[in-house]
């Protein structure tokens, strides 16, 4: 069965609106809660990571439960469609905290309300991503589907990184309670729009003859494979580099950066480093792999970028070019740029994992493999903001004085302390991902190639 193009451009669609949703929440809940409704940042870091892990270690399961489902409208819709209504209704919740109740009732409020949120989305999340092969046996069909899906996801996060903060600043009034609950509301609602036009064009085929796989052996092949492990690893410091920079960023722009239009220079940052990464998986790893670099070598060149990135924003925060925007425009470009060459990157090594992990064991676990691209994101990004938490703690940043959003002024002290959290921090995960990557990987394209052609001669 081959997909249309209206099949595809709805699958597209569909990760726009979940990834929409998604960066929201990863980006914006940690500013929310500590800076505008003034809960401890350090609280707000260790629930988000709890609920992050706890939502991560649930993946398997719902993969199961949705994997066994039958129903006549097939197994992955039911669940997309339900997950996605149920995580709209949690988002709007998220961000529409009660008032007057006191900081423990929001700490409980808090606490509840962003777990549901974790488990609703992934209700929605994983028959997303697991119905590819349940709308194609094609396998070029099943590629460029998972292509479309990464690319377009990458296109909803940017989205949400350009126009929040604006966005807050319109619908608010000056106000970001009034503002973040309006966005929050807008989103869901695109987010429910996009889902449901999705469902309504990605027809299964007959998945009566699909296996499942139990628990037991998910991990036992997830653990059978030290090159996915390997992967796997590498994709979580690279997460986590990325989640701590766009935490920090919000707080540099506004307590550092300053200035009455500081939501329109950190849109504008924002909106530069997003198009970066989209041209970083669109144009610039094709163009180096059309150069016929091996895809190790671009893995180290991007890592290099990177840090060559936070070392010269590094050097601009402490040498007083802090409110030169196009300077840090132009060097968020470079890091940002670097980051989707190293999202597409990861998937292209998960799926030479798959076949190694079979050469290895006789079986073939994509499934297994690429579930844990969403594990290992979900888990990343919980240690990320608890790292942030902590960290906006111990160099003592104070949110705001009042309800019309007026930045606080900072001692100089917590000013340096943020720049320094902003980019050292990052850079260190980044180089702990090169060195563990350098020693560990070992599927060069070289090796990635001599694997294929012996699994296609024992199929011959």
């Amino acid at each position: 069965m081959n997909l249309t193009l209206k099949q595809k451009l709805t699958y597209g669609l569909g990760a726009v609106g979940k990834d929409m949703v998604y960066a929201l929440s990863a980006n914006y809940v940690m500013f929310y809660y500590q800076d505008t409704l003034h809960l401890s940042a350090t609280f707000v870091g260790l629930i988000l990571m709890i609920a992050r892990v706890f939502d991560a270690l649930n993946d398997p399961f719902m993969g199961i439960l949705v994997a066994k489902t039958k129903t006549r409208w097939g197994r992955f819709r039911p669940w997309l469609f339900s997950g996605t209504v149920l995580n709209a209704v949690v988002l709007y919740a998220l961000f529409a905290a009660p008032a007057g109740g006191g900081e423990t009732t929001l700490m409980v409020y808090f606490s509840i309300v962003y777990i549901l949120w974790g488990v609703t989305y992934t209700m929605m999340d994983i028959p997303y991503w697991s119905m590819i092969p349940a709308v194609t046996s094609e396998p070029r069909d099943r590629e460029n589907l998972s292509v479309i899906g990464r690319t377009c996801a990458g296109v909803g996060a940017a989205i949400i990184s350009m126009f929040t903060m604006m966005a807050v600043g319109m619908l608010g009034g000056g106000n970001d309670v009034i503002g973040f609950r309006n966005v929050a509301l807008g989103v869901a609602v695109i987010f429910v729009i996009t889902e449901l036009i999705c469902c309504l064009f990605m027809k299964e085929r007959d998945t009566t003859q699909m296996k499942t796989t139990g628990v037991k052996e998910m991990f036992r092949a997830l653990f059978g494979n030290d090159q996915a492990l390997v992967v796997v690893a590498t994709i979580v410091l690279i997460n986590m580099a990325l989640y701590l920079t766009s935490n920090f960023v919000i707080y540099f722009f506004k307590y550092d950066f300053g200035g009455d239009g500081w939501r329109g220079s950190y849109t504008l940052f924002s909106s530069v480093g997003g198009a970066f990464q989209i041209l970083g998986m669109m144009l610039l790893y094709p163009l180096l792999r059309k150069n016929r670099m091996p895809n190790e070598k671009i893995f180290a060149v991007a890592i290099a970028m990177a840090v060559c990135g936070y070392v010269a924003l590094l050097v601009l925060c402490l040498t007083g070019f802090t409110h030169n925007l196009p300077v840090l425009a132009a060097v968020g470009a470079v890091v940002f740029a670097a980051n989707g060459v190293l999202s597409v990157l990861t998937t292209v090594f998960l799926s030479g994992s798959v076949d190694y992990g079979e050469m290895k064991t006789g079986r073939r676990d994509e499934s297994v493999i690429f579930s844990m691209q969403t594990f290992v994101v979900k888990a990343a990004s919980g240690v990320a903001v608890f790292l942030t938490g902590i960290g906006l703690d111990l160099i003592g940043l104070v949110g705001n004085t009042d309800d019309e959003a007026v930045a606080a002024v900072q001692s100089a002290s917590t000013l340096t302390g943020l720049r320094l959290l902003m980019t050292v921090l990052p850079m260190l995960g980044l180089l702990i991902a090169i060195i563990f990557f350098k020693k560990r990987f070992r599927l060069t394209d070289a090796y990635s190639q001599e694997i294929h052609d012996k699994l296609h001669g024992k199929q011959a």
